[in-house]
């Protein structure tokens, strides 16, 4: 027998009004009914727990429990009892007995129990094999088996998008699907990094000095419903150099997911690592430090670059800053930045203007690597709100 929660009995309650026929007969019923909530006779659900009536769903990521019971119908006394029970999944053969050892003997109507646990980690078919083999008193050997067949189902559907910042945080959406019939209580949905990225959780909101969950207080899922989350991921500081190089796929982490269902009924997932493809940035790499949301027109501001040599080879940059209709360079272009060796970098403060008021776009900037003779063109590499200088910047 399966060992689960029990359930909430319900009724189905039947009232009428006071001038109907029966008059106060069915509201006096469901008041004497010892089943019901006294004071909410109305509500369907009672006080009263009901004993599991069936097999029931069974999902991945719970705890399968089973009471196995031998019993001696018979009037004789057997020896050396074994009792095994056997968990098959598609790929694999678990034995869940509590103990390897014989029974010495068992007399006429008594019982061999035993209780088996097992966390479900395998969708799809599962069968529970029971194997009794016993010694009758004329000393023969019996042997008999059991099978008990059922569907280990999936209960959440999990995606995941990865967002690349123009620094090198990585933003993960993880979108959790209830797909089983009844609600769930989230215990918690936590992301576990690699051991290249700290992380923080940004399902959080601080309302007078604590923290709240942006779901509320109450993080149940109904079925069929949708939950994001999303998580920061900064690579740490002896990965940071390295990050604007890494090629290839990356490993980044997994969800771990605790749920709740009947009655404090729990389970776990854990995803396999999650990975993504690092976005490629060429043989160098150009992105900005610092840089100020507004500036007054035709007033010089500051930025800071950082160049990364991305290549497998040193580079000899020279730098060239190109002007547009709305942006201009301050100083020298055509400087020599010097060597940059493999998976190095260089911060580069430059000053410029604007002579168009609005939000502009910074271009202009041009690599040169004179050992290849290759240029290399950066446009766009980010946005400045350009106001008059007479406009009060709040």
């Amino acid at each position: 027998m399966r060992l689960t929660k029990p359930t909430l009995f319900t009724n189905i309650p039947v009232t009428c009004e006071e001038r109907d026929l029966p008059g106060n007969l069915f509201n006096q019923l469901m008041k004497d009914d010892p089943s019901t909530v006294k004071g909410a006779e109305t509500l369907m659900l009672g006080e009263m727990l009901t004993l599991p009536q069936n097999f029931g769903n069974i999902f991945l990521g719970e705890t399968f429990s089973s009471y196995i019971s031998v019993h001696n119908d018979s009037n004789q006394v057997v020896k050396d009892i074994l009792v095994k029970a056997d968990l098959q999944t598609s790929s694999q053969r678990l034995n869940l007995s509590a103990s390897s050892a014989a029974v010495a003997e068992l007399k006429p109507d008594c019982c061999i129990d035993d209780v088996i646990h097992h966390e479900v980690k395998e969708i799809g078919t599962h069968i529970l094999v029971c194997a009794v083999s016993y010694t009758t008193q004329t000393g023969e050997k019996m042997y008999f088996r059991k099978f008990f067949k059922f569907q280990v189902l999936k209960p959440l559907d999990v995606k995941t998008k990865f967002y690349n910042a123009e620094t090198d945080e990585v933003f993960l959406e993880a979108q959790i699907q209830n797909i089983t019939t009844s609600p769930m209580f989230m215990e918690k949905v936590s992301l576990e990094p690699s051991m290249m990225y700290n992380v923080a959780e940004l399902n959080t909101v601080d309302t007078a000095g604590e923290s709240e969950s942006t779901f509320g207080s109450r993080t149940y899922l109904q079925p069929m419903d949708t939950r994001q989350y999303l998580y920061c991921l900064k690579p740490k500081q002896e990965f940071a150099e390295k990050a604007g190089v890494i090629k290839g796929v990356t490993v980044i982490g997994k969800l771990d997911i605790v749920w709740k269902t009947n009655l404090g009924e729990r389970g776990r997932l854990q995803t396999s690592q999650l990975q993504r493809m690092a976005p490629g940035y060429g043989d160098v790499r150009l992105s900005l430090e610092t840089i100020p949301d507004t500036v007054n027109l035709e007033e010089p501001f500051d930025i800071t670059c950082k160049i990364t040599n991305c290549s497998e080879r040193t580079m000899d940059l020279v730098l060239e800053m190109c002007n547009t209709n709305s942006i201009h360079w301050c100083g020298v272009s055509g400087r020599q930045l010097g060597k940059l060796h493999p998976s190095s970098s260089l911060h580069l403060a430059l000053t410029l203007l604007s002579s168009v008021q609005g939000l502009q776009s910074v271009s202009g900037l041009r690599l040169t690597d004179t050992f290849l003779k290759r240029t290399y063109e950066y446009d766009d590499i980010a946005q400045v709100c350009v106001v008059s200088s007479e406009v009060k910047q709040s």
